[in-house]
């Protein structure tokens, strides 16, 4: 779980601290940067699995599309001068041991910890026709468990949550620390154990990828914990025609960024949580399905066709037709993908959605909010297998949807004026809650009121529809 992100010289988030919850949900009209925060995130999963070239080209570029160049990443990537970029993330990992690659248990030592990266650009040399980027810091240490209380300032149960998630106790050093030797930095590995074993140096300028991405064994077990988590964080692009798809026998069980192998998902979640009665599971999926309004739900099954080895799902609406996935609407598939997501005791970490709105009938934009808002988990209760470890993070620019969220959860996208160290003017994203929320409450003063996003409030004075007192439309 994210529970703090700090971002400097990526993209247009400079100097961006945020704290998230459970559930977040950033509104803000489009252009602000809204999806860079998604962008930056995913980077760092990314790095945590991947080399420091393939996570950049892999990031959406500044043109919405994959882009072979790293300096699209920084904020001032095409200036002359240096170019750095950092970034800080505080997360609780889970407390329950994780596999190494090889499936042996790691537990972590500490659950609660702050994981710091900078990197700079190295321009083209010789026969290079772009520039790479070089590994500057990275730095793992613990929480402590006194510090959590201040830390994590989201409601939430004491002794329901937070003494479950936060745990463990260390002294000593960091699990990974950055020195500078000879004007190089040199990146250190420290044993679990703090001050006990040798440290395990490496050179940060010949490195390829970050520390954490290179732990794959159970001998490192919190580092191991902390890329397992951030290997966890996903970001969701839907697609219907990736939703309407069809699944082989042997295609993959679990559904894909985009909703691919939608009907494996669901027909591995029916026969793992209720092997001798998998209609519980489709009815669970059904009923929630059935919160659409306009939408005859009777039941849904996933169709076993063993002559085209084909998994399929089919909706059977109470009028007694069968509609397979790929007679639904872009909505309707949407809503199904999540309330699959919902039933999947695989599915952890952090999800992150743009507009989960898309498609879907203003109508059921209560139903839309309520399910997202559903897949995090309840921090007044213990994590569980009812109760899944599982956070959101979704953007919009819909006053509806912004409506429907509780205010705890909101944050609001502008742009403001920024002056770098060089004297730069430029414009970056700024987050702000709500006055009076529990992310207003941390003395910057930094948070807005109803009258500054009456937008989201009020009809547009423009609108060309409106009630009379009667309820008559005029």
């Amino acid at each position: 779980m994210l529970t703090r992100l700090e971002v400097d010289g990526f993209k247009n988030l400079l100097d961006l601290a945020v704290e998230l919850g459970p559930f977040t949900c950033i509104a803000g009209e489009n252009g602000t940067g809204k999806s860079n925060v998604f962008d930056a995130i995913q980077f760092l999963s990314l790095l945590a699995d991947r080399s420091l070239m393939e996570a950049a080209q892999e990031v959406r570029g500044t043109h919405g599309e994959r882009h072979g160049d790293a300096r699209d990443l920084f904020w001032n990537g095409y200036d002359r001068g240096t170019h750095r970029m950092r970034f800080a993330a505080e997360m609780l990992v889970s407390p329950e041991a994780v596999e190494d690659d090889f499936g042996r248990p790691a537990v972590p030592t500490t659950s609660f910890l702050r994981y710091e990266l900078e990197l700079g650009y190295q321009p083209p040399k010789g026969a290079e026709k772009i520039g790479r980027l070089s590994l500057l810091h990275e730095s793992l240490r613990h929480i402590k468990q006194g510090d959590a209380r201040a830390r994590l300032r989201f409601p939430h149960s004491k002794a329901r949550f937070r003494d479950a998630v936060v745990t463990g106790r260390r002294s000593g050093v960091s699990y990974i620390s950055t020195t500078v030797e000879d004007t190089e930095s040199v990146i250190r590995i420290h044993q679990d154990g703090g001050s006990r074993g040798q440290p395990r140096p490496a050179a940060a300028s010949r490195a390829r990828a970050t520390v954490v991405s290179t732990v794959n064994t159970s001998d490192d077990p919190t580092i191991l914990a902390v890329r397992r988590e951030m290997q966890s964080w996903r970001r969701l692009a839907l697609e219907p025609s990736a939703l309407r798809s069809s699944d082989g026998y042997t295609d993959p069980r679990s559904m894909g960024p985009n909703g691919l192998h939608l009907p494996g998902t669901l027909f591995r979640i029916a026969l793992h949580g209720s092997p001798d009665d998998p209609d519980q599971v489709y009815s669970r999926v059904a009923g929630r399905l059935s919160d659409l309004s306009g939408l005859q739900v009777r039941t849904l099954d996933v169709q076993e066709d063993d002559v085209r080895e084909l998994l399929t799902i089919r909706l059977h609406e109470i009028s007694g037709m069968v509609l397979p996935a790929r007679s639904l609407s872009e909505g309707t598939l949407r809503f199904l993908a999540l309330c699959v997501l919902l039933e999947d005791p695989e599915i952890r970490g952090l999800v992150c959605m743009e507009e989960p709105e898309n498609g879907i009938h203003p109508a059921n934009l209560s139903a839309m909010v309520d399910l997202v808002r559903d897949l995090a988990v309840d921090p007044q209760e213990i994590p569980g297998d009812d109760n899944p470890f599982r956070q959101v993070l979704i953007n919009t620019h819909s006053p509806g949807v912004v409506q429907l969220v509780d205010s705890q959860d909101l944050l609001f996208a502008d742009t403001s004026a920024y002056r770098s160290e060089n004297g730069q003017v430029t414009r970056r994203l700024r987050l702000r809650p709500l006055a009076g929320t529990w992310r207003a409450s941390d003395g910057t003063g930094e948070f807005v009121t109803k009258l500054d996003i009456l937008p989201y409030l009020e009809a547009p004075p423009d609108a060309q529809l409106a009630l009379d007192l009667d309820g008559r439309a005029a």
